[in-house]
């Protein structure tokens, strides 16, 4: 009979409603919980649009402005495209709603981890702001400035500045990508990013450098830098929570690491490669760090790195190498 052909076709109605209800909820829970999102796309970005992965920002400065004026509670991520991403000034966040569980997030698109991942995804970040005079150190500039706690970069790329300075026929270049003030902030972690410098043209002087606790470097690579990293100075006199792991440093000309004696005993250092630095480690003050499953090598020696534009594992361990086993790179699998 007809009326009981309808039945079935209104439950199935009622069932593929009801299931779309719980598609969307799940979708806006998800959304709840991941917090705000913005993107950006340096090939089709503009910053007069919404942020959104389909009207997406041109600039990490103007990501860096609007998230300085948010004052909602929650996590922030911000996601690059792949692209060239050049900083005409410092970028600096200075927001301090975040927490340890509502985190500032600056992030790739497409992580090193990622199916389909090739290190031509990684997003480009270049500093062409001219350099700020300081009588004492010459000229310096900063790329990402982080004056904020909770906060998480993730997956980038971080070239040395093309800008050129000499004083009486010198060169007094000090570019840092990523910079923290702060001596009281807690919590920045850097991980799978890619640093790459030059002593005569793209010139790093330390890839981060930061006040206060928890500097965590994580799976990256420091890719012919003068110094990959500086653990500074922290309010009372002793930092905490500080670590560096997994990470590769080959041809940086200085310091293949420096603490300073600002740097608590509770200093975490494993499965690093330090090799080809003019110097191993600068360690300022007397203390007694624990380290295990490390390489130092003071020339390069056996370790090779790939220089294959074309394969993953660009500016990386080759395969074979000697280190492999410690998994010092962009990759945790």
């Amino acid at each position: 009979m007809p009326g009981n052909r309808c039945v079935p076709t209104l439950q199935k109605t009622y069932d593929m409603l009801k299931a779309s209800i719980a598609v969307l909820f799940q979708a806006m829970m998800t959304l709840y919980a991941s917090g705000e999102q913005l993107y950006l796309n340096a090939r089709s970005g503009n910053d007069a649009n919404a942020g959104t992965k389909e009207q997406p920002l041109k600039t990490i400065g103007e990501a860096a402005r609007r998230i300085n004026a948010d004052d909602k509670a929650g996590a922030t991520t911000v996601v690059l495209s792949e692209g060239v991403y050049p900083l005409m000034e410092t970028a600096l966040f200075r927001n301090d709603k975040y927490t340890a569980k509502d985190r500032l997030v600056i992030r790739a698109e497409i992580l090193p981890d990622d199916t389909g991942w090739t290190p031509q995804h990684m997003p480009v970040i270049v500093t062409v702001a001219p350099m700020t005079l300081t009588p004492s150190d010459g000229e310096e500039a900063r790329g990402l400035e982080i004056e904020a706690s909770h906060v998480t970069i993730e997956g980038l790329r971080f070239s040395g500045s093309p800008v050129y300075y000499y004083i009486d026929g010198n060169q007094n270049r000090r570019y840092y990508p990523i910079w923290r003030d702060g001596k009281a902030l807690d919590d920045l972690l850097v991980t799978q990013c890619l640093f790459a410098g030059d002593v005569d043209v793209l010139p790093i002087r330390v890839a981060v450098i930061a006040n206060g606790h928890g500097l965590v470097l994580d799976h990256c690579v420091f890719y012919h830098c003068q110094n990959p990293v500086v653990f500074w100075e922290a309010e009372g006199g002793e930092s905490h929570g500080n670590a560096m792991r997994n990470c590769l440093v080959y041809g940086c000309y200085y310091s293949g690491v420096w603490t300073t004696k600002s740097t608590g005993d509770d200093f975490e250092f494993h499965h690093n490669i330090i090799a080809g630095s003019n110097t191993g480690w600068i360690s300022e003050g007397s203390h007694h760090y624990q380290q295990h499953d490390c390489i130092f090598m003071q020339t390069t020696g056996t370790i090779e790195i790939e220089k294959d534009q074309g394969k993953n594992n660009y500016l990386q361990l080759k395969k074979g190498s000697p280190g492999v086993d410690l998994k010092a790179g962009l990759f945790r699998e």
